[in-house]
């Protein structure tokens, strides 16, 4: 018998962990308060269900994927929440960017109630899910890690354990401001190409293939190219990322260079009508800057 999954929040990511974990033989039971995402999971042989604690009974798994750590809270702990109908042993992998001590708090009043937590994290775009090429980095105990295995191999290529609860949601944010840095020099190379009057295409093949080569440069480089925006992960949300991983830096007394600077061009895509759009969509501010026009 196909064992059971939960899902509460099937968007960009949710939508791709949906159909793998079909394709891999689990069955799936969902909720999100986005009708038309309830459609497509009965379209792809998911059940929809009535609430967040709908999707965790009888579930042996449940995957929170969420914009931010107060709506997983709420979804987790909140009326008719994942918490009112976990059964024994349950565990729940909560899979969005969140701030790490939001994890470990809520880690820790789980417990309590005897429900089991990781933070697993996902790296990689909505595209890059759709093809089974993300990872997973959570924080919890091996024990639960392990236990986790099965439902990981359903989604993702490789899962990574980084420490107690906490760890997956830190790890995210770092490699979150290594991307901010590697868009950001894209962006700027890009830009200087164009003023320079390059053929693009040539220049981002160079680009791909030289020293500097980053799987941005194959993910992200073809939308800065164009102009081409359909979202893989929006503004807003790499905002509120960038935010997070400032927050962090503050609280640990970290330099923070690069976000800082990632987060005012984030802002200002947001407030220039881009919030809906790919985060690379910030290069248009760079086209800007640069005597170039805009493309949306």
């Amino acid at each position: 018998m196909a064992e059971c999954v939960g899902i509460v929040g099937m968007g960009l990511m949710g939508q791709a962990f949906v159909h793998h974990l079909l394709q891999s033989g689990f069955k799936v039971q969902g909720f999100d308060v986005d009708e038309k995402r309830m459609t497509q999971l009965r379209d792809c042989g998911g059940t929809p269900v009535e609430s967040p604690a709908a999707a965790a009974r009888g579930a042996r798994w449940v995957i929170t994927s969420l914009p931010t750590s107060d709506i997983v809270r709420d979804v987790v702990l909140g009326a008719n929440g994942v918490a009112q109908a976990a059964a024994e042993g349950l565990i729940l992998a909560d899979t969005s960017t969140s701030r790490p001590e939001d994890s470990e708090k809520l880690g820790a009043e789980l417990a309590r109630r005897g429900i089991r937590f990781l933070d697993a994290c996902v790296s990689g775009t909505s595209a890059m899910a759709w093809k089974k090429d993300l990872i997973i980095i959570a924080g919890g105990t091996v024990e639960d890690f392990d236990a986790c295995k099965p439902l990981f191999d359903g989604f993702s290529r490789a899962a990574y354990r980084m420490g107690a609860v906490g760890s997956g949601a830190m790890t995210k944010l770092i490699i979150n401001l290594i991307l901010f840095g590697n868009r950001l020099a894209l962006a700027e190379g890009l830009v200087l190409g164009m003023k320079a009057g390059m053929a693009g295409e040539s220049l981002l093949r160079v680009l791909q293939d030289a020293a500097c080569s980053s799987k941005t440069m194959v993910d992200k480089g073809p939308k800065m190219l164009n102009g081409e925006y359909s979202p893989e992960g929006r503004v807003r949300i790499s905002l509120k990322d960038a935010r997070l991983t400032l927050e962090q830096g503050a609280r640990l007394g970290a330099p923070m260079l690069v976000t800082s600077l990632w987060t005012q061009l984030q802002q200002a895509a947001d407030q220039q009508g881009l919030a809906e759009v790919d985060s690379s969509a910030f290069i248009e501010l760079l086209r800007h800057m640069a005597g170039l026009p805009r493309r949306v």
